[in-house]
């Protein structure tokens, strides 16, 4: 009788929730980057009520990428964490300050400003921290005896800014798409202007950060320049430049679903794109998914409850989205 891979089927539970997290919430944060670009208190307020009955339940996601890695990859999580420390309490910081300008904006008029600033700046910063870490993992964290061997400040370098850059414009361009489709009217016309610039941003970013990835290591130049494997992974770029075509396709006609779609598409193709680079490695390239995991006794026991919880998650995100589906009125009510 085959036995399962236990190590192997968490490590892709962790991966579908980590881009779970990346395509929900990665919209509602983009929104929020482009809050203070959007003139006119009715527009915010269209912007604000378009991620409102969902952004919470996206962020659901994060926790449970949190607890898969600590759980079923012990070793990881404790290479990884203080390594980035910094970038991780940034963007725990940015998710508090923009949960809290939620519910405090549609409560004072005065201090109305505060709360519209403390969602655009806890929005950026977590998308920008969130970059930063993603960078300093791809770059490689030093590990010496099994536990974390760097400094303080390495998460800090150019190809991490890069990152952290590049995510701030592709969560921008998710941000843009759906407003483009949940939104009508002047929100809606400046929207798709928004993800004109966005998506020429992140299609930059995207080159850059996919040039420079092979030089940070052998192992990752192996991945997509060895032959015949090149033959293999030459269809992630290929697909990316299909999807950047739809995706200005659909704005230059004023499409309204194409263009969120194609966004997403080009979120889960740089997705693939890092697990051909990181795979089998879950620190690269120092501890293998195996290597991190926990007992198999803890990953079976583990597995039994994640096969409940994830379908639940699923469902009640799925029910949410659909309950919610649809245009936001113009000049609604706030959120509630």
């Amino acid at each position: 009788m085959m036995q399962l891979d236990l190590a192997l089927i968490w490590a892709g539970l962790l991966a579908f929730a980590v881009l779970a997290y990346v395509v929900l919430d990665g919209f509602d944060l983009g929104v929020g980057i482009l809050f203070p670009f959007m003139p006119g208190e009715t527009q915010r307020d269209e912007m604000m009520n378009s991620v409102a009955p969902v952004w919470d339940g996206n962020e659901t996601w994060l926790v449970l990428g949190g607890g898969a890695l600590f759980a079923a990859f012990p070793l990881a999580y404790a290479i990884i964490m203080p390594a980035l420390y910094a970038p991780v309490i940034a963007l725990l910081l940015g998710l508090v300050f923009r949960g809290v300008a939620f519910e405090f904006r549609w409560k004072t008029q005065r201090g109305k400003f505060l709360w519209d600033g403390a969602f655009a700046a806890g929005s950026t910063i977590a998308a920008f921290a969130q970059g930063l870490a993603l960078g300093a993992l791809v770059q490689g964290i030093p590990v010496a005896g099994r536990a974390y061997a760097g400094g303080w400040w390495d998460w800090l370098t150019p190809f991490s800014v890069l990152t952290g850059v590049s995510l701030v414009a592709g969560y921008a361009l998710l941000g843009a798409t759906w407003l483009i489709y949940k939104t009508q009217g002047p929100t809606q016309q400046r929207a798709y202007r928004f993800a004109n610039f966005a998506g020429g941003a992140t299609l930059a970013a995207i080159g850059l950060v996919s040039l420079w990835t092979p030089f940070l290591s052998d192992v990752f130049m192996q991945r997509w320049f060895s032959w015949p494997r090149i033959l293999l992974v030459a269809t992630v770029p290929a697909l990316v430049a299909l999807a950047a075509y739809v995706l200005f396709n659909g704005l230059r006609r004023r499409q309204e679903l194409s263009p969120f779609l194609a966004s997403l598409a080009l979120f889960v193709l740089c997705f693939v794109g890092l697990v051909i680079s990181f795979f089998p490695y879950l620190v690269p390239t120092s501890v293998t998914l195996w290597e991190a995991a926990a007992p198999p006794s803890s990953l079976g026991f583990l597995f039994a409850g994640a096969a409940f919880l994830i379908p639940v998650i699923l469902a009640y995100t799925a029910y949410s989205y659909w309950v919610f589906r649809g245009k936001i009125e113009q000049g609604g009510g706030g959120y509630h």
